[in-house]
């Protein structure tokens, strides 16, 4: 079929042939493609949107041919979920809790810990009626009961949410999973401790719990001093190693403690030189060996992953290592965890666990378990993902009876027995816990039978649509001559989309302004026949019905002539260009036209004409003569087209506002009759005026006042100048910080009025002449003065200007005075004859309280605010960067900014007390948001220091960066943009502000008095040398807090 275009053009072809008035049905249905022949099947790779009878490619190709019955419903087979025989059971990811099923499998395949777990007392449990769904409650319970399922439940996988629920962690978050080894282990160790029955209490320090000591050796005396300790894994570091025991061999190791870490011997007495080594003098049956893979980085100040290649046996013999050395000692491999991914912050946890009872090895992969072929350990590529591509393809090589892998982080190992007692391989789940794992089963066989239901249910109702819909598409194609119907394209593929509920026939957006079938709507219906809608109606119901009375003649005639006057337009363009360079006849009559409209007439028509064509295409407008509806977004583009063509709409240039002709007559000139004519027929509703329509009286009279107006203020503002030059120069301008000798009153009015007097001056022609002083916005409520000598001083002046006596009786005689306010110097006699200021009207203390208040809270409630980090070697010296600067802000901060005060200097608007917060006076506070936002303050201050006029833009130094920071951030986060920022490690960052130290990282900048644009002094700690003591220190300035909040920390 010819592409939509084609069909389109097609449609109208004849429109340059017939005129309007000549238009007959046979035009009409040309218009409605009615007489296009429909597609035949596999002709069309999709649907031909031009062709209303094109019924290929909607969606009827999935039901003509045989169906699998599978396609009707999307219910997978329940079945499916059923746990096959002789596997495990796996465990369902909720979001990120890969590693807390790592770490589940693992202990669950801890045979004496599971015995243990069934021996506890759960009274709950044993007399819980299975009538009523069980919720375990404490943590021995949780295990009790998922160890349960996990041995005997039916489901192919089960959900631990009830465990991760009660251990409040977060499902959406992955954490350290060596941290929640450690935790988890104690926390349940704690728990285990509070049974009755002593065998249980010590389950956990059997199992895991090995004792060593830390021996130190005092080099002057040769004395030896050793600490015991116990362990529940040993924490064995990889870096630079290739293999288990050199990992083993290291953790033991001899260090010298020499230099500022020498020991301080008793024996001695004093700090000397020793020697320090870890003694090992039992290991647990159960020997965990966490190999510390994530590691800081102090580049980047986070975590990252160490990929390296590290060796491990299946067999390990530990007995060299004791201290006892002991003949035997041998552990067997029974799990490998693993971290698949290249981030420490990321990535999936698996577990290969081996079965005690058959020493088959599994991989366990949440709900995913797979068996190891040969009895062997399998870790495979896809679980050893390598940092480059060059390891990923070479597969490592290793000794028989030994393992590598670069993802291994924890390997558990055995303990060999040398009389091991089979019958301990079997645990047999108790009788009241095998109760509710039989409930839960009976749950899980009943959602099978439901599920299969639906499957049934789902599959009858397709077979009857795919009945149907064979039936209905041989009906659909409308026959020439016969009867005929539209509906919607859309409806039919909703119809033959079985994913989606059928709804009624909706008609109703194609129709036009008449109320019938817009022609421009036509691509997105299909003629069908009559029959065939018939049933469609009668089943799904809708309208209105659309048939042949509805193609719309009214429509069809408008389109015709909007189109022959876009291919008449050219010619006429020609013609009129030509026909306006004549000069217009004496005793013809003329027409004005705009020379702006004359220069654009025909874009103006050539747009005109295709918004008449678009005006009804919208699938949301109404019928019958309503008007449009849009959506929103629909609306604005309207909104902003309609006030385009208000400014552009022909002979417009030239109408007044008053709705007549303009007086400005260099916008308009003269055309003959003839071009008027040409013109009209492209715009009917264009305004008209004829050579002798006068121009708009009213505009002409106002431009007359305007006129004398313009003389008038141009006469006031040169008396006002002359009457008040200083003012308006800002020369010899009275200053509170040196009071004129000559006068003890000073004027005060309000800065606003100031400049808008000045404006006025300057361009009098422009700008409305001032009236009155508006000085109630420098008054509160209550009719008080809001600012103070002091205040004054500072920051205040900018809302203020001062006047001579002399300036004010001018001002007074000039403008209507709301309020007069004047600061006067006197002397106290009684105390040495000091001077003193005071203001009429006086301080309201009231409002000037609340207004410090609010300005106090506001500097601790902002949000994106810049501060500057200035980095220091010493208290004195800045470090003068070789670097460009660096902003964190993104864009430079505002030019106009009060300057912040330096280190050590004085605020004279602050009381400093002994904690080093600020408190400000209520004399000598100095606002510094506008007058009209806060209420307004009086004063009397003894007379200070005079103040000191600054810059209101802060100058960066070299080596200052700007920051942009919020008040409810934390120390901790701004560390870590300075760290970004400067290359400096949170933990080397020595912060101060005002010579007070920033050493809480929890606490919000605004509790700790950073406040925006503030200057925080940054000192940089010397890098420590050595790696692993720089993650210890990381570890002890930045505690992990991944768990805090859990259960995990709550025992």
């Amino acid at each position: 079929m010819a592409p939509r275009l084609q069909l389109e053009k097609a449609a109208w072809r004849w429109v340059d042939t017939v005129k309007p008035e000549d238009i007959t049905q046979e035009h009409v249905e040309l218009a409605y493609r009615i007489a296009v022949p429909a597609c035949k099947r596999g002709a069309c790779r999709r649907n031909c949107k031009g062709n209303p009878n094109c019924l290929v490619g909607i969606g009827e190709h999935s039901w003509l041919g045989e169906i699998d019955e599978n396609t009707f419903h999307n219910i997978d087979d329940p079945n499916s979920e059923r746990r096959d025989k002789n596997t495990f059971v796996g465990l369902t990811n909720l979001g990120a809790t890969c590693y807390v099923n790592t770490f589940l499998q693992v202990w669950f395949h801890n045979l004496e810990l599971r015995r243990t777990l069934y021996l506890c007392q759960n009274s709950r449990a044993e007399g819980h009626s299975t009538e009523s769904e069980y919720e375990p409650r404490t943590i021995c319970e949780h295990l009790q009961y998922l160890f349960a399922l996990l041995q005997n439940s039916t489901r192919r996988y089960i959900d631990p949410s009830g465990l991760v629920k009660a251990l409040g962690l977060n499902t959406g978050q992955q954490q350290d999973a060596q941290e929640f080894s450690k935790l988890f282990l104690s926390l349940l160790e704690d728990t285990l401790s509070q049974q009755k029955d002593p065998t249980l209490q010590n389950v956990i320090q059997q199992q895991f719990c090995g004792e060593f000591s830390y021996v130190t050796v005092c080099t002057q005396c040769g004395r030896s001093s050793a600490l015991p300790s116990r362990f529940y894994e040993l924490e064995l570091n990889i870096q630079g190693h290739k293999t288990l025991a050199e990992c083993v061999t290291e953790f033991l190791k001899e260090e010298k403690l020499d230099g500022d870490n020498r020991y301080f011997c008793e024996n001695c007495q004093s700090k000397q030189s020793a020697t320090r080594r870890i003694t090992l003098h039992s290991l647990p049956r159960t020997l965990n060996l966490q190999l510390m893979r994530f590691v800081f980085d102090r580049q980047s100040g986070h975590k990252k992953k160490l990929n390296n290649l590290i060796s491990f046996p299946e067999i390990l013999e530990m007995g060299s290592f004791l201290e006892a050395k002991e003949e035997k000692c041998t552990y067997d491999l029974s799990a490998v965890l693993i971290h698949r991914g290249v981030s420490a912050y990321s990535g999936h946890y698996i577990a290969h666990v081996r079965d005690s009872r058959t020493n088959d090895w599994y991989k366990f992969n949440d709900e995913e378990i797979e068996k190891m072929e040969g009895k062997k350990l399998q870790l495979g590529l896809e679980e050893d993902i390598a940092e480059t591509v060059k390891s990923q393809t070479r597969k490592p090589k290793y000794s028989k009876g030994f393992h590598c892998s670069r993802n291994a982080y924890m390997l558990v190992y055995k303990r060999r027995l040398d009389q091991e007692d089979q019958t301990q391989t079997n645990v047999e789940v108790p009788a009241f816990l095998q109760r509710l794992v039989d409930q839960d089963n009976k749950k899980f066989e009943e959602w099978c039978s439901e599920m299969v239901d639906m499957r049934r249910q789902s599959v009858d109702k397709g077979k009857a649509k795919h009945v149907e819909v064979k039936e209905l598409y041989e009906l659909l194609p409308a026959q020439d001559g016969e009867p005929f119907e539209f509906v919607p394209v859309e409806w039919l593929k909703k119809w033959l989309d079985d994913s989606t509920a059928t709804k009624a026939i909706d008609n109703s957006p194609f129709l036009c302004m008449h109320g019938k079938l817009h022609p421009d709507r036509i691509g997105e219906a299909k003629r069908i026949s009559n029959a065939a809608a018939e049933r469609l109606f009668n089943r799904y119901g809708g309208g209105p019905r659309v048939d042949r009375s509805f193609l719309c003649r009214d429509c069809v005639t408008r389109r015709c002539q909007v189109l022959r006057l876009k291919n008449q337009l050219s010619e006429d363009y020609r013609e009129v260009t030509n026909l306006a360079k004549t000069q217009l006849k004496s005793g013809d009559e003329g027409f004005w036209i705009g020379k702006a409209s004359l220069r654009q007439w025909r874009q103006l028509a050539l747009e005109q004409l295709e918004e008449e064509e678009e005006e009804t295409k919208h699938t949301n407008c109404k019928t019958n003569g309503e008007k449009p509806t849009c959506t929103g977004a629909e609306d604005g583009e309207q909104d902003n087209d309609g006030d385009e063509e208000e400014m552009k709409m022909f002979n417009e240039d030239i109408l007044c506002c008053h709705g007549g002709l303009s007086i400005h007559e260099g916008e308009r000139r003269l055309v003959s009759h003839e071009v008027w004519g040409k013109l009209k027929v492209y715009f009917p509703r264009a305004p008209e005026f004829s050579q002798r329509q006068e121009s708009c009286q009213q505009c002409t009279r106002m431009e007359k006042e305007g006129k004398e107006n313009e003389a008038l203020n141009r006469m006031m503002a040169s008396e006002q100048k002359n009457s008040l030059l200083n003012l308006f120069q800002e020369k010899n301008r009275p200053t509170l910080q040196k009071w004129p000798q000559d006068t003890d009153v000073l004027y005060i009015v309000s800065l606003f009025f100031v400049d808008e007097w000045r404006k006025f001056i300057r361009r009098p022609a422009k700008s409305n002449p001032v009236s009155n002083v508006g000085n109630n916005i420098l008054l509160c409520p209550h009719g008080g003065f809001m600012f103070t000598y002091n205040s004054m001083i500072q920051g205040d002046a900018q809302h203020i200007a001062l006047l001579w006596p002399a300036e004010w009786d001018v001002i007074c005689r000039l403008f209507l005075v709301d309020q007069p306010i004047c600061i006067c110097r006197t002397q106290d006699m009684q105390d040495s004859g000091s001077v003193q200021y005071r203001t009429e009207p006086e301080l309201c203390r009231e409002c000037r309280e609340g207004f410090i208040f609010q300005q106090q809270r506001d500097l601790r409630e902002y949000a994106q605010a810049t501060v500057y980090v200035r980095k220091v070697i010493d208290s004195k010296r800045m470090i003068k960067e070789a670097a460009p600067e660096f902003s964190m802000s993104g864009s430079e901060a505002e030019d106009e900014r009060e300057e912040p005060k330096m280190e050590g200097e004085k605020d004279p608007d602050f009381n400093q007390t002994d904690d080093g917060a600020k408190r400000q006076k209520l004399s000598d506070a100095s606002p510094s948001t506008a007058p009209s936002c806060v209420p307004s303050v009086a004063c009397t201050a003894t007379a200070g220091k005079s103040g000191i006029r600054r810059s209101m833009r802060h100058r960066r130094l070299r080596g200052e960066k700007a920051l942009i920071v919020s008040a409810n951030q934390t120390l901790k986060e701004l560390k870590i943009q300075i760290m970004h920022a400067f290359s400096v490690a949170p933990f080397d960052q020595n912060l101060t502000i005002d010579g007070r130290c920033l050493t809480d990282d929890s606490a919000t900048l605004g509790s700790l008095g950073v406040f925006p644009e503030s200057i925080i002094c940054l000192k940089a700690d010397e890098p420590i040398a050595d790696y692993a003591a720089m993650d210890d220190a990381y570890q002890v300035c930045l505690p992990e807090e991944g768990f805090k909040g859990t259960g995990l920390l709550g025992h």
